[in-house]
């Protein structure tokens, strides 16, 4: 997803079991949410019910309305790096649910696309923004590969939340789910951080922390702005940032 920037092996699966009073979704019940879960969210879950779901992504931390634009620096590996992020005014049906469609492209210093993804999300009915998949092509050296690439409701891949609608510390959950391929999961630090990025100086910002069991030397903390979105996301354990939020457009 994004708009999270620099698409790692990063990204989950969560989603809400029929309860009262809840968003519903089918199968068994299955183990809770990792690292400490969410009240009624449970992993994971096969068939979603596109009822459950909205329109409309106005989720406070995550707002993804159509024509709004994120620009974001990025540094790394393979040096500095250019993220723009796009809400596109498109949809997309997966696993029966009709997802916003979400562009994000990586450029080289050079100018180059190094990586070109669709992503696929959806608010339900409490505002929690869930993840439907991603399309995506990466490039090296010439060579095209679409590795990691997946979608709910395919081969055994499962929707997961990216962004809940009332974060609270020591939360966590699955934001992918497709053995091998997506497994990442996220977990909740603080509701009100302070974050300095080149597009301004923020406070009571959302910080969480995300892992996968597929790089397990990997951590990365990611800083929400209310009203905007992501706007830094750090590789901990490397000292890097993997993006810094420089432009922000919105409709």
């Amino acid at each position: 997803m994004r708009p999270d920037p620099v698409r790692t092996t990063l990204t989950g699966a969560v989603v809400l079991l029929a309860v009262a009073a809840s968003t519903s979704g089918c199968g068994s019940a299955p183990p809770k949410s990792p690292p400490t879960g969410v009240d009624e969210l449970t992993i994971p879950t096969e068939s979603p019910d596109p009822a459950d779901f909205v329109a409309r992504i106005d989720n406070q931390w995550l707002p993804l309305t159509p024509g709004t634009v994120w620009t974001y620096q990025v540094t790394g590996e393979d040096g500095d790096q250019t993220e723009v992020v796009t809400v596109l005014d498109r949809a997309k049906v997966v696993a029966g649910v009709t997802t916003t469609v979400v562009h994000d492209v990586v450029k080289g210093a050079d100018g180059q696309v190094v990586e070109d993804t669709y992503d696929w999300f959806a608010q339900d009915t409490r505002g929690n923004v869930w993840y439907f998949g991603e399309e995506t092509t990466a490039y090296d050296e010439g060579e095209a590969s679409t590795e990691g690439s997946w979608e709910a409701g395919v081969d055994g891949a499962m929707a997961g939340v990216v962004m809940l609608a009332d974060p609270r510390v020591g939360d966590g959950y699955r934001q992918e789910y497709l053995p091998g391929t997506a497994e990442d999961q996220a977990s909740v630090l603080d509701t009100a951080a302070d974050v300095s990025v080149p597009y301004g100086d923020f406070s009571g910002a959302l910080l969480t922390e995300d892992t996968t069991p597929l790089e397990p030397d990997l951590v990365e903390h990611k800083t929400y702005v209310e009203g905007i979105g992501l706007v830094r996301e750090e590789d901990i354990r490397g000292g890097s940032d993997l993006g810094v939020l420089v432009e922000w457009v919105a409709p």
